[in-house]
């Protein structure tokens, strides 16, 4: 029995040696304290049967259970010393077989040759980011231009230098397979920042947006299914396939001179219609086979006015963009670029060094009768707060007889689809120079009465070469034109017409533009890149195209410091004819 006593002893002790590392000091009184207790104490025997039987029956009873047994009253009392040694907790289990998946790898183990991709069971995720910020100085007028009797702009006109964050996001994508199903489950979340100005409700003197720059995953968003031999189906947000077709027709991506300064801007302000990132969509996207891929969205506009004026269901903008009391336009809702359904396409062929690409995108129901609103003088200026249709904007303005028949006529007519298209063909030679061209089409189907301000409607091109120097080195130099368009509606110091409808005043259609650009690029390394460039915008006596519009953070256009605010009260000075310029300098930081 001694011997038995012993050996129990033994065992608790090992799993005490187990369970809590300890010194040679402390095993070897341990041991010696067992071996005094068997030789001194003639009851240990009994204690220890005592002791054995009862936690044989817990552990028949509840095998799982990890509660201490306290002594029945009836038992031998059981030594502190004992009680010491069983007690002891049992140590975990092994980590190391759950952790590892089917494939071989751990949670979030690190993936070999990509520094931010990490294994998740049965799939990858992969971190990504830009930062870019730049300090420019630009000016709203190099030379001296026509105010055609108008007030001389307000504020500082000419150069000013700032600090812009352009484009800047995080993001995480990945993957995950399914079993005994052809495609992965894919997924993607994206949030742009700003590096340099503190978040918050985008607004100028000229426009108000209700859009936060940094709110989690506001730019492409997107859950699917892929897969390498059909292609993926994705929904979400994203900018569309007709945005993302010529993205490598623009080294300026970001910076000043951007090309969507000119390309896929219908109005040739801020905003780029045709260049733009969509909500609620829906996608494909195809395998690439004998060179050629194809991608096809629908977004629907899910929006209960039958003339898009209302917000979309689940949105905090105008589709389109801005809130419905930006600008003090009128009538006050979303008068001014807001559109139901979008369908938006691409096919491209590659082939080595060739790129070739054509696009499509439509916009339904595009409501834009704030400009008939502006070609009859009429401006929100807080007045008119409560006038959201033609019908209540014409009762509120006093416009009476044949001015105010005609302007309910043409506001209600103008809202009408607009679409585009475009055609790019990109070569890279031997000698690391890239040449690339594009040639777009915009429209508007806007009633033949219509087209006096019709300025949506007009053809634009783009040419860029870009010659690596070294192989950490490049320069590139971009010339985009916009062809006049079919009319145009006037900004405030515009050379103006009398129409023959009741007063309505139109501007003649002299609106071509042409933007010209160049930059100079030296990477530190695979990811960090310096660069430099500079930009000019020339302007027809009628044109108002800005510096910056698709990406850069800060926006050179047309507007001077009028008014402090961009909502109801606004009344924005837009000055045309100008030519605008600007150099910027900056660092992007691309992982």
């Amino acid at each position: 029995m001694g011997k038995h006593a012993l050996g129990a002893t033994l065992v608790a002790a090992g799993l005490v040696f187990h369970a809590l590392p300890a010194s040679a000091d402390k095993l070897d009184d341990v041991l010696s304290r067992l071996e005094a207790i068997e030789k001194n104490n003639a009851k240990l025997a009994n204690e220890n049967a005592a002791l054995k039987a009862r936690l044989n029956k817990v552990e028949t009873s509840k095998p799982k259970s990890t509660v201490a047994v306290e002594p029945a009253s009836t038992a031998p009392p059981v030594s502190p010393a004992v009680r010491a040694v069983v007690a002891m907790p049992t140590p975990p289990r092994s980590l190391t077989a759950p952790e590892i998946d089917a494939n071989g790898h751990g949670f979030l183990e690190h993936k070999k040759g990509n520094p931010l991709t990490f294994y998740t069971p049965g799939g990858e995720i992969t971190g990504y980011g830009n930062i870019d910020v730049s300090i420019d100085d630009t000016t709203k007028s190099m030379t001296n231009f026509d105010l055609n009797g108008s007030s001389s702009p307000v504020g500082n006109f000419g150069w000013l230098p700032a600090i812009a964050s352009n484009s800047s996001y995080l993001g995480v994508r990945g993957f995950q397979t399914l079993p005994n199903f052809p495609f992965n489950f894919v997924y993607q979340l994206e949030v742009g920042f700003d590096v340099s100005a503190t978040p918050g409700l985008k607004q100028s003197n000229s426009n108000i947006s209700d859009q936060v720059n940094g709110a989690l995953f506001n730019r492409n968003t997107y859950i699917g299914f892929a897969s390498p031999e059909y292609g993926a189906i994705k929904i979400g947000k994203t900018t569309t396939p007709y945005s993302n077709s010529t993205g490598g027709f623009n080294p300026f991506a970001g910076q000043i001179g951007d090309y969507r300064v000119i390309m896929g801007n219908t109005g040739g302000d801020n905003r780029v219609e045709f260049d733009t990132r969509l909500d609620h969509s829906i996608w494909y996207e195809s395998p690439t086979i004998g060179g050629f891929q194809w991608n096809a969205l629908f977004s629907p506009g899910q929006n209960r006015s039958v003339i898009n004026d209302n917000l979309p269901a689940g949105g905090s903008d105008c589709t389109g963009g801005n809130d419905p009391t930006s600008g003090g336009d009128l009538p006050v809702n979303c008068s001014d670029g807001s559109f139901g359904n979008a369908a938006s396409g691409n096919i491209s062929y590659t082939n080595g060094p060739l790129y070739l690409v054509a696009a499509a995108e439509w916009h339904q129901n595009v409501n834009r009768q704030s400009d008939v609103a502006a070609i009859y003088g009429l401006a929100n200026n807080g007045v008119f707060s409560s006038a959201s249709s033609c019908q209540a904007v014409s009762n509120a303005s006093g416009l009476t007889g044949a001015a105010g028949a005609n302007f309910l006529r043409l506001c209600n007519e103008d809202v009408a689809d607009e679409w585009a298209w475009k055609v790019g063909a990109l070569y890279t030679f031997s000698t690391k120079t890239t040449v690339g061209a594009i040639f777009e089409s915009l429209h508007r189907n806007d009633p033949a009465e219509l087209q006096f301000i019709n300025e949506r409607q007009r053809n634009g091109t783009w040419l860029f070469v870009t010659q690596e120097l070294t192989p950490v080195d490049s320069v590139s130099f971009g010339w985009a034109h916009a062809f006049a368009a079919n009319g145009d509606p006037g900004q405030h110091n515009s050379a103006t017409l009398t129409t023959l409808d009741g007063g309505a005043t139109f501007a003649p259609n002299d609106n071509q533009a042409d933007m010209i650009t160049g930059t100079y690029k030296h990477k530190f390394g695979p990811n960090l890149t310096w660069y430099t460039a500079a930009a000019v915008t020339f302007n027809g006596p009628s044109a108002h195209y800005d510096l910056g519009a698709g990406g850069h953070g800060i926006t050179t256009d047309c507007h001077d410091a009028s008014d402090a605010t961009g909502g109801l009260a606004s009344n924005p000075h837009c000055y045309t004819g100008t030519v605008l310029g600007g150099v910027s300098t900056g660092i992007q930081w691309r992982f």
